[in-house]
């Protein structure tokens, strides 16, 4: 009996990959950039099951470019913004997602911009770097405190929560804003706010919201023109929630403090980026999951989603169950 063909858009960690080659014949784009747009439609065609990441547009056309016999769409990610959905659900295809597994790494990382941009530590590095270290002073390279001050989570999902509980070792103050009631943990000190009243006390801001139309954009002028000048807007979600011309013109004109983004629009962010022209904001290359052992147990997650749809049973992370419904 042959094996079933599926196509992975990148090259994943081993721990995933082993046990997807046991049991499938196994197309894998190796390039460090992901495919084009028509060498996925190529590469897709004939495939039973399908290992995308978040950089990979999943739409009808890569749906039915693959065939009739496509049984699964496997997201080596917790967000799914790259796939169209309601069109594999039409299409009776389960869509898998990789949740849970990055919450600690993400937090720790967002934890780390915050951190990098109150104390200006970047910055202190190029100078440095850069011979203008002559003496100690007084004045030099003064940042914001994080003890004491008040932290704003929009989103209080999984990785919000777990940026609450490490802001409770720095003693800070944190509310959130969510638009979905979601149950507070017993142990978890936040108090829900009005989106406006979160930017007007927020030292820190932190988005952990999935991107939506809603979502699109949240961080533009107008919320900028909220924020305390001593603020700090930090981003580990999805890029487009921040508009980023923006966040250029406020960290320009010094209107917030600075900022630390892990994910930008658009992705990567080009090098005459003019967020790149400043020295109040700290840009990481999408890398918040990006610990090896987190990222072994999301390939291992995905190769599981993968194997379970190509034999015709419920994905573990399923984020369309309405497809095994009549």
């Amino acid at each position: 009996m042959s094996k079933p063909k599926i196509f992975i858009t990148r090259a994943i960690p081993e721990k995933g990959l082993e046990i997807i080659k046991e049991v499938c014949e196994v197309d894998i784009w190796q390039e460090e950039l992901p495919p084009s747009r028509a060498d996925l439609l190529q590469h897709v065609h004939g495939m039973d099951g399908l290992l995308s990441l978040l950089t990979d547009k999943i739409d009808s056309e890569v749906m039915d470019e693959a065939g009739p016999q496509l049984n699964v769409i496997s997201n080596l990610a917790v967000g799914f913004d790259n796939i169209d959905v309601n069109a594999a659900t039409a299409r009776k295809i389960p869509v898998g997602n990789t949740p849970d597994v990055l919450t600690d790494a993400t937090a720790d990382f967002a934890f780390a911009l915050m951190m990098a941009v109150a104390r200006r530590i970047p910055e202190a590095e190029r100078y440095v770097h850069d011979g203008k270290w002559k003496t100690w002073g007084p004045m030099i390279l003064l940042g914001v405190d994080l003890e004491g001050a008040t932290l704003g989570l929009i989103g209080l999902g999984r990785i919000g929560k777990a940026m609450a509980r490490r802001a409770q070792g720095f003693d800070m103050r944190v509310i959130y804003y969510d638009p979905n009631e979601k149950p507070q943990t017993p142990d978890l000190k936040a108090t829900q706010v009005d989106f406006e009243t979160l930017l007007k006390e927020s030292d820190f801001v932190s988005l952990h919201t999935p991107l939506t139309p809603d979502t699109h954009h949240l961080i533009d002028s107008e919320a900028l023109s909220k924020m305390k000048s001593n603020a700090v807007v930090i981003n580990t979600s999805r890029g487009p929630i921040v508009d980023p011309e923006a966040l250029y013109k406020a960290l320009k004109e010094r209107r917030i403090f600075g900022a630390g983004l892990d994910v930008t629009e658009p992705e990567p962010l080009p090098l005459h980026s003019p967020l790149l022209t400043l020295d109040n904001i700290v840009i990481a290359p999408h890398i918040a999951s990006a610990s090896r052992t987190t990222r072994e147990k999301m390939a291992w997650m995905a190769a599981q989603n993968l194997i379970a749809g190509l034999k015709g049973e419920r994905l573990p992370n399923c984020v369309n169950p309405q497809v095994y419904f009549d």
